[in-house]
């Protein structure tokens, strides 16, 4: 499959599967999809270009800010403990993929994977830079001038500058994006800051400018699973050959039923603007990211030609092939989007209702229990607060389970954590002896945080007797 997309490309033989890469210069193409997919370069670009610089509520509204251990998502802040809301988000964005998937194919790879966006921007520099296709492939092939110099240089000045301005936005999501300029033009960025801005840099340029098609052909993993998610019923880019077969070239003006003609003029636009330089007329390939330039391509010709539209189009296997109907909503799709629609609101609820107050009660494992005088008994614990909030929080703690049951910390009071502060103190709890039962008891705690952010949690643990040893297994 690789070798027949490659010698329609570059004219290498068929049958060769070890053939020097043909670079390839897609032509321009205008209409609906192309429109999409420009829509969608300039939003997602602005998206991760600009927001680093927004400011919400006195601080980047997006910032992962690694060495305090806080990632800040405009009004929201994130902690470490937090850690499974990733998890959470991470396995929607899958199954959103797979839902897109199942739906209508590589959509993702025709208009907002990250190698397809970098890619038409790159594409867009060579373009003012170089020429349009004809005029690049002339470039290429011909001698080195003082033109050719000056045009390949411009070229690579702006390639060499965009991706260091998308490595320096990359690390400034992790450090803000006003001091991380700063820390570059004074030249005091550290030493992590500046190999992620030039790593990252690199990588666009390597993948975006130089590998191009080569990383969907040969290095995405996602062309290799995605027939898994694919039906009889998912959309994808069709020819329809029963419609467009015999191939063959003619005027306008020659009735092509009468010659013995399909609708297709074998021009090859199609294969001429595919940015992976496939022939979409042999059928689905792997190496197709579904863009939809070659239907904007075919459709132009199909005008001209005064033919209906549509000889390349979005379509499934089932409307092409037996001529049914489009069927989006069947099981597969609906299981998907059910899955979905929970996943989406558990973590809207789950983000909604997450608590900003953290506390761990662990016993001391030294020492079971103490016995006072007075026949009172002691249990000794560590009791860990976590202020996940921006304020100062003073803590108010209450126990009950057993009748005199009492409090004492070591450290005076009242408790008081610092904005975004871990703080861990003893805790003794106190009992008479005579009222805790056989095997213990379970008691509670009820954590009170006073502040700007009220909040209440109860934790349980076990309280220990002299006589409840056989039952102290927490």
């Amino acid at each position: 499959m690789n070798a027949r997309s490659q010698g329609g490309a570059g004219g290498a033989a068929p049958d060769s599967f070890y053939v020097a890469h043909q670079k390839i210069y897609p032509r321009e193409v205008k209409g609906r999809y192309a429109t999409l997919r420009n829509i969608a370069v300039w939003v997602l670009l602005g998206i991760y270009y600009l927001l680093p610089w927004v400011s919400w509520e006195g601080r980047q509204a997006v910032l992962f800010d690694l060495p305090a251990r806080k990632f800040y998502i405009f009004g929201l802040t994130f902690w470490p403990q937090d850690f499974f809301f990733m998890a959470w988000l991470l396995i929607i964005a899958a199954l959103t993929l797979f839902f897109v998937t199942a739906i209508a194919g590589r959509l993702w790879c025709g208009y907002a994977c990250p190698q397809t966006v970098w890619t038409e921007a790159f594409l867009w520099m060579e373009r003012i830079t170089e020429g349009n296709h004809s005029q690049r492939r002339k470039l290429d092939k011909g001698p080195w001038t003082r033109e050719k110099v000056l045009r390949k240089g411009a070229k690579q000045l702006l390639w060499i500058g965009f991706a260091l301005w998308t490595g320096f936005t990359f690390v400034a999501y992790f450090t803000p994006a006003a001091e991380l300029g700063h820390k570059l033009l004074s030249f005091s960025a550290g030493p992590w800051e500046t190999f992620w801005v030039l790593f990252y840099g690199f990588a666009t340029y390597g993948n975006a400018g130089l590998l191009r098609e080569q990383v969907c052909k040969y290095m995405c993993p996602y062309a290799r699973f995605q027939s898994a998610m694919f039906d009889k019923d998912t959309m994808i880019i069709s020819y329809d050959e029963q419609r467009g077969e015999p191939r063959g070239g003619r005027k306008r003006s020659v009735d092509a039923k009468s010659a013995g003609l399909g609708d297709c003029i074998d021009c090859n636009m199609c294969v001429q603007v595919c940015p992976t330089g496939i022939d979409i007329r042999e059928g689905l390939q792997i190496e197709c990211i579904a863009c939809a330039a070659c239907v904007d391509v075919c459709n132009e010709v199909m005008d001209k030609m005064t033919y209906p539209r549509g000889l390349i189009r979005y379509s499934t296997h089932h409307a092409m092939e037996e001529q049914q109907p489009v069927q989006v909503l069947r099981p597969r799709v609906m299981v998907y989007g059910v899955l979905l629609l929970a996943l989406l609101v558990g973590f809207g609820t789950a983000i909604a209702n997450r608590s900003t107050l953290i506390v761990d009660i662990i016993r001391d494992r030294n020492t079971l229990y103490r016995e006072l005088p007075g026949g009172l008994v002691e249990n000794v614990y560590t009791v860990t607060f976590v202020n996940k909030t921006e304020v100062e929080r003073r803590y108010e703690v209450s126990a009950r389970g057993v009748e005199g049951l009492a409090i004492d910390f070591d450290v005076p009071l009242p408790l008081v954590s610092g904005p975004g502060e871990v703080r861990r103190v003893p805790l003794r709890l106190q009992a008479p002896a005579a009222a805790v039962p056989s095997g213990g008891v379970e008691v509670t705690l009820v954590i009170k945080a006073h502040g700007e952010v009220p909040a209440t949690l109860e934790r349980g643990t076990r309280f220990i007797g002299p006589s409840g040893l056989q039952g102290a297994t927490r």
